[in-house]
């Protein structure tokens, strides 16, 4: 479970990326995080993960808060960002090992992930290479590997498919939907509003460090009154957001 209590950000103390935002996601769900470029998408990913400090409010992932228990809180997720920037002189083997040996996994545990993980994601073949000779889709993959080596409660996943082929973007929409049913959590942004429609059970729709929507598709509807698909509907939030921001 990741739950956020009025969660603000500002840059540069003028710039408010994230505007007093609350947000629970539930075990046992597909949580999608959408909005446009400079929504504040990236900046509350990274408050949820510790790389930045909330200048206020409460970030609590599986029940520990990311400020006040980092350790443990880090621990309990997977975090995938943006963009698969990760050691290139390093064999992908040993990637895999340096972050198993971070998180602490037995050696017969992370043998029997790592093998499994790459098979899933074509990698089993590559894993002696160095990461400098991977393509942008091979380096994401192992981004991906290196985040559920140790087999976290929480995943959180930033734009994930992003340079996948299809079939590994299918496996990893296999993998989210298999990790919420088992009753834990995962967390994902997109801009590919067709894939959130298809796997989210709810989504939360940011922009200007506002959240303009939360809940299931069929509740959007309802909300905007419309049949529409999430892309109509998400542009009408989106563009009535920034008509009223224009007449205030």
């Amino acid at each position: 479970m990741i739950v956020l209590k009025q969660v603000s950000k500002s840059y540069n103390g003028k710039i408010k990326a994230v505007d007093q935002i609350d947000l629970t996601v539930e075990n046992g769900e597909i949580f999608g995080f959408l909005g446009p470029n400079g929504a504040g998408k990236t900046t509350t990913i990274k408050m949820m993960t510790g790389i930045l400090t909330p200048d206020q409010g409460e970030v609590l992932v599986n029940g520990y808060d990311i400020v006040k228990e980092p350790l443990a809180a880090k621990r309990s997720f997977g975090f995938v960002p943006d963009d698969p920037n990760i050691f290139p002189r390093l064999k992908a083997v040993e990637y895999l090992r340096f972050i198993g040996d971070i998180y602490q996994v037995p050696p017969a545990e992370r043998t029997e992930r790592i093998g499994s993980l790459t098979a899933r994601f074509g990698l089993a073949d590559a894993l002696a290479d160095r990461i400098q000779s991977y393509s942008h889709g091979m380096r994401q993959k192992l981004m991906i590997v290196g985040a559920l080596l140790h087999n976290p409660d929480v995943w959180i996943l930033d734009e994930p498919m992003t340079g996948l082929d299809p079939r590994s973007s299918f496996v990893l929409k296999e993998m989210m939907r298999e990790h919420a049913d088992s009753d834990k959590t995962v967390f994902f942004s997109t801009h590919v509003l067709d894939v959130a429609e298809k796997v989210c059970d709810r989504v939360a729709i940011i922009d200007r460090g506002r959240i303009l929507f939360c809940g299931t598709i069929e509740g959007m509807r309802e909300h905007v009154r419309s049949n529409s698909s999430l892309e109509t509907m998400f542009l009408e939030l989106v563009g009535d957001a920034g008509n009223g921001e224009a007449q205030a």
